[in-house]
């Protein structure tokens, strides 16, 4: 049933493969086996099919940072679906090389005829994959792409003149417009599983074997699908309070599924049907709210797919004109935003978090971001590359949304004079300072009325709380209203450009 509901569905892009001795699933951001499109239809499609996971050194070796929480959170997750393959009677090839010579060069030497994978939207991935295509394309072996990490890709949902969305809340309303049963329906991956071919005993490069090192990522995450069930079930039981909790980083508000869902140790359609019956059948406003979280993802997806060149512009191209400060000050401001050292104590327990982590809640996401670009005046780019470098759930096209929202260069961003008061995002959603604490311990002692702003505390009971403004803890590396001032100044040039 479930089958041919999805492969004679309409809107399915599926490119209708054929029947095959042997096929290689190349597995990327989809490390299971359940609800898998890619190794569903290599499944179905071929009597013999072998599974690949390519660590690519095209990625790896641009990592600067050797302890690299991603890398091991992948490793350990192709790992686990290497022993769930196994149990399977397969096996998962795990290579260390640049996927664009290992891929045609392993199908080759397997004897398939088709090779199976899912979509990845970065202009960097498309790019990969054109080429492996037509590598493949030169020796008679085809390439088979499926949507799996989306519930909405590309061109499947439009505006009614036929072009993409620019503005978030009529795309969520069109996407849960179209939204059935075909895009919630499971692919049953594992009903075809005696078709794995039965490789034995394959080799699988250590960390180490690839020059990464251990980090303390096993401390606060389980990898693969079974760390993502776990997850998925313990946010199912607060899901109903999500829009109540989501806002306020010391609660446990928000669903910890999203370095699941960027390395696909759990698919979309099981979120997704998730929290849409949640509400459909017991109106859940929670469920609601996180599905239009997902929508968001959906959103940001569809831009960088349409506007690959946002990935290093601003997406309102008069934006560009802007003059970010990039000399040492800015330099040596930066630095102290990235280590948690603004004299801002929420800011700084984020950044803090992020670092120690490499989690940073979404609402101090963007709280650090506006700090960066409106408060300090330095370029969006810059944070971008740092939260790349640091976030465990590093998404491209989520990253780059998120800065440019904040920044006001992005499509459907907040107006360029919404600035974030640090001081009353630290009141509103981390009111008794328990975030705070957590990550600036050197303040822990300060009451409530001044842990968001020490810079105000009393010399006394900053003497008493064993706080000195300049050496246990920063004083503020801006002045919020100066900073706020400028900003308007800086962003002036885009107003007279409209004008």
């Amino acid at each position: 049933m479930a089958a041919s509901l999805l492969e004679n569905h309409p809107l399915s892009t599926q490119p209708k493969p054929g029947e095959y001795a042997k096929g290689l699933v190349w597995f990327r951001r989809d490390l299971r086996t359940h609800d898998n499109a890619a190794l569903f239809y290599a499944l179905k499609h071929c009597k013999q099919v072998h599974c690949v996971f390519v660590f690519d050194k095209t990625i790896l070796d641009a990592l600067s940072n050797k302890a690299d929480r991603r890398v091991e959170f992948i490793w350990e997750s192709c790992m686990a679906l290497k022993k769930k393959l196994q149990d399977f009677g397969g096996d998962l090839h795990l290579v260390h090389d640049h996927a664009e010579k290992t891929i045609p060069e392993l199908a080759l030497k397997l004897g398939v005829q088709a090779v199976f994978t899912n979509k990845d939207y970065e202009p960097a991935a498309i790019d990969r994959d054109i080429t492996v295509g037509k590598t493949l394309q030169g020796k008679g072996i085809e390439l088979f792409r499926f949507k799996d990490q989306a519930i909405f890709e590309e061109d499947e949902v439009l505006t009614q003149a036929g072009k993409f969305f620019s503005v978030f809340t009529p795309f969520k309303n069109a996407c849960l417009k179209k939204l059935d049963a075909f895009h919630l329906t499971p692919y049953p991956s594992e009903a075809h599983i005696d078709s794995l071919a039965a490789d034995k005993n394959l080799p699988s490069p250590s960390l180490e074997d690839m020059g990464f090192t251990r980090t303390n990522l096993l401390d606060m995450i389980k990898p693969g699908e079974e760390g993502a069930l776990d997850a998925f079930e313990d946010f199912l039981e607060r899901i109903d309070k999500y829009k109540d909790k989501r806002d306020f980083p010391a609660v446990k508000g928000v669903s910890y599924l999203s370095v699941h869902n960027r390395f696909g140790t759990i698919s979309i359609r099981r979120l997704a049907k998730a929290a849409y019956d949640r509400f459909k059948f017991d109106g859940s406003e929670g469920a609601m709210g996180w599905l239009n979280e997902l929508i968001w993802r959906d959103f940001y997806f569809q831009i960088i797919y349409h506007r690959p060149d946002a990935a290093e512009k601003a997406f309102k191209p008069e934006y560009d004109q802007i003059r970010w400060d990039d000399d040492e000050k800015a330099k040596r401001l930066f630095k102290a935003w990235c280590e948690g050292k603004t004299g801002y104590p929420l800011v700084d327990a984020a950044q803090r978090q992020l670092n120690q982590t490499g989690f940073q809640h979404n609402r101090l996401r963007m709280v650090t971001a506006s700090f960066l670009t409106k408060d300090l005046g330095i370029d969006w780019r810059w944070g971008e590359r740092y939260f790349a470098e640091q976030l465990n759930d590093f998404d491209l096209s989520a990253n780059n949304g998120g800065w440019q929202w904040a920044a006001s260069t992005g499509c459907d961003a907040q107006p360029y004079f919404r600035i974030f008061n640090p001081h009353s995002q630290s009141e509103k959603f981390d009111a008794d300072g328990k975030f705070i604490r957590k990550y600036c311990p050197e303040l822990s002692k300060l009451s409530n009325k001044y842990i968001h702003n020490p810079a105000e505390c009393p010399p006394f009971e900053l003497q008493m709380a064993g706080v000195v403004l300049g050496e246990t803890y920063p004083r503020p590396v801006v002045e919020h209203d100066v900073a706020r001032k400028k900003t308007l100044e800086r962003y002036a040039v885009v107003k007279k450009q409209k004008e």
